[in-house]
């Protein structure tokens, strides 16, 4: 199929695109967020067309390009200024390129211990969900299940309830918006795996926000202690959900969740200590790194895909 868009990304350096779309992707069940070894793709939905954004890595992690194409799959009226743009900001924000970790460089070099994972993982960005609904939406998923298992509720609602793409390798789905949810009833969820607890913070969120009684966006602006007061009021939403949120929907890299018990065992297992760790020990532990405890968390994310064979360590 012929480019809708074709245009480059010069992103911060230090930047390597497979670490970063890892972050994003979290287990090679991901159907949403796309990783072949070259190339990340997920689906969009965009003013009302439905288009596939592939982006691959040219050049080096100290200068690093990046090819971005979009793929329309339905003949349409070229693209726009104002949609590149969108695109753009959408992929910049996703992929953290223009975030500034040479604070974090820095602080590394002082400290034997993070220098070491900082530089296993170079290149690595703090990532973001598109939205602040998708992240709240990834974390109903994962409560209370290992992240596989999460993933793959994931993947069954984006098939029921999302856009989809055909593509060269077969059907692509994109994440579904609110809308999409809402007209999913409580026994389709039901059918998909999800509790009734689940289905019901799904379908509250969804409807809040449909009807524009709860507006999300509030929450770029708010300190991360507003932010949390304002999260905790939500349905099906704790401290690790609020947390969670924080880090992967609004960029607060000074955020570690402290309730997830993966990242628990995989900081444990980083510092080796034997003792489990618990919500107070992981903030005690990660006090020394200020600001950084968030972009920490990505890297026990990498950690353990790299434990697991997902990704090569470099």
């Amino acid at each position: 199929m012929q480019p809708l868009l074709t245009f480059d990304l010069t992103p911060a350096a230090p930047f390597c695109l497979e670490f970063t779309a890892w972050a994003l992707r979290r287990r090679p069940t991901n159907q949403v967020d796309r990783w072949d070894g070259t190339t990340y793709r997920r689906v969009i939905g965009i003013h009302g067309r439905t288009v596939e954004v592939s982006v691959c890595q040219q050049g080096t992690r100290e200068s690093p390009r990046l090819e971005v194409n979009v793929i329309e799959g339905r003949p349409h009226a070229k693209a726009g200024a104002e949609i590149e743009a969108e695109i753009k900001a959408l992929l910049t924000r996703m992929l953290g390129l223009q975030v500034d970790l040479e604070p974090f460089y820095r602080m590394a070099l002082h400290d034997p211990k993070l220098r070491e994972l900082a530089e296993r993982y170079r290149g690595l960005k703090p990532v973001q969900f598109p939205t602040i609904f998708e992240t709240l939406a990834n974390a109903f998923a994962c409560q209370q299940f290992t992240i596989s298992a999460g993933v793959q509720l994931l993947n069954r609602l984006a098939m029921k309830g999302s856009v989809n793409f055909a593509t060269n390798a077969g059907v692509a789905f994109g994440f579904p918006e609110p809308s999409d949810l809402l007209r999913l009833s409580p026994r389709t969820y039901r059918e998909l795996g999800f509790s009734r607890q689940k289905t019901n913070a799904f379908r509250e969120l969804s409807g809040n926000l449909v009807s524009q009684h709860l507006d999300l966006g509030t929450l770029v602006n708010r300190k991360n202690e507003d932010a949390m007061r304002f999260l905790l009021e939500l349905r099906g939403v704790g401290r690790w959900t609020a947390e969670y949120v924080l880090l992967r929907g609004l960029g607060r890299l000074d955020v570690f969740p402290g309730d997830d018990v993966g990242a628990q065992n995989r900081l444990a297992e980083w510092l080796h200590r034997s003792e489990r760790m618990d919500y107070a020990s992981v903030r005690h532990a990660l006090k020394r790194w200020h600001p950084y405890a968030g972009f920490i968390y990505f890297h026990m994310l990498m950690e353990s895909l790299t434990a697991t064979g997902k990704i090569s360590r470099e």
